[in-house]
């Protein structure tokens, strides 16, 4: 499966009551995903609390949600970590469980210059078949990815596109450099539209666990030329986007589900449950959205 839609959700990881993962939730939820707006996943992205999921428990993880959806839609495995031959490895066994692209993140804490960044990439990207996308989110790597070089890595044939975070200057520089078809999912929800405005093709998104279906219908009048209707679905979406960043993500839309009935459990530490004030400011602005995803009875 080479279509990779405008609206691929960075899914969470459900953990049971003693803190393993429940990998039969998962699946439940990767289909409740694509049963209300996304074109696909993401699976133990940062929303997947990655840093604190071992190895092997991606490898199941990525062949059960793959297993599951099958053919349905595209499932995308995180990859990429801030060591090369790590990313390499773990890319290369994700390609013979069977996923359908990686994401590549932009190595962290080790913070390499342009060149290393180049190289790390260039390097897992060779090493597999598959499409790539590149993540590029300096408020967690502790760097930035310039345009640059991004836009020399869109030269590789099987580099596809980035899941960016930075500024609309980068994003916009980036589209009018890229190869033709080099696309552009931007990794906030409360600045999709703008990023939409210079060109961004979709999102990696956090929200679209619980408003998918809207979030592809804000897309789709944008690009149908419904601008005035695309720019009141953002607002109106924009105060649940922004309860869902009021602490570190994934803690907020964790509690979302939970609080919704889609059971999910808690984050693995160091992360926690949100603190009173948070539940509350998250579940008042629940109540005053309509929920696509379908919650079990």
């Amino acid at each position: 499966m080479d279509e990779l839609g405008p609206v691929l959700t960075a899914m969470v990881t459900p953990f049971d009551a003693e803190g393993n993962i429940d990998f039969e939730q998962a699946k439940r939820l990767a289909h409740a995903l694509l049963d209300s707006g996304s074109d696909g996943l993401v699976v133990c992205g940062t929303t997947g609390e990655a840093p604190t999921i071992s190895t092997k428990e991606k490898w199941r993880l990525f062949a059960e949600v793959k297993r599951s959806v099958g053919g349905r839609a595209p499932v995308i495995a995180n990859s990429g970590d801030n060591c090369t031959a790590d990313s390499v490895q773990l890319a290369r066994e994700a390609e013979e469980i069977g996923v359908d692209g990686h994401l590549l993140v932009v190595p962290y804490y080790n913070k390499p210059p342009q060149e290393g960044i180049f190289r790390h990439f260039e390097a897992v990207a060779r090493a597999v078949k598959k499409p790539c996308i590149l993540y590029n989110i300096p408020s967690r790597t502790g760097v930035n990815m310039s345009a640059e070089t991004a836009l020399r890595l869109s030269r590789i044939p099987n580099i596809v596109g980035i899941k960016e975070c930075g500024e609309l200057e980068q994003v916009a520089q980036i589209i009018a450099g890229a190869r033709d078809g080099f696309r552009i999912w931007y990794g906030d929800d409360a600045r999709l539209l703008p990023m939409l405005s210079v060109g961004a093709y979709g999102v990696i998104s956090v929200a679209s666990h619980l408003v998918g279906t809207q979030i592809a219908g804000m897309i789709q009048a944008y690009r149908g030329g419904q601008v005035d209707e695309a720019a009141a679905r953002h607002r109106e979406l924009l105060p649940l986007f922004q309860a869902l960043s009021l602490v570190t993500n994934p803690i907020p839309v964790k509690f979302a589900l939970n609080h919704l009935g889609f059971r999910v459990g808690a984050p693995r530490l160091p992360l926690v449950e949100p603190d009173e004030r948070v539940r509350e400011a998250i579940a008042q602005e629940l109540g005053k959205h309509r929920i696509d995803l379908p919650v079990p009875v």
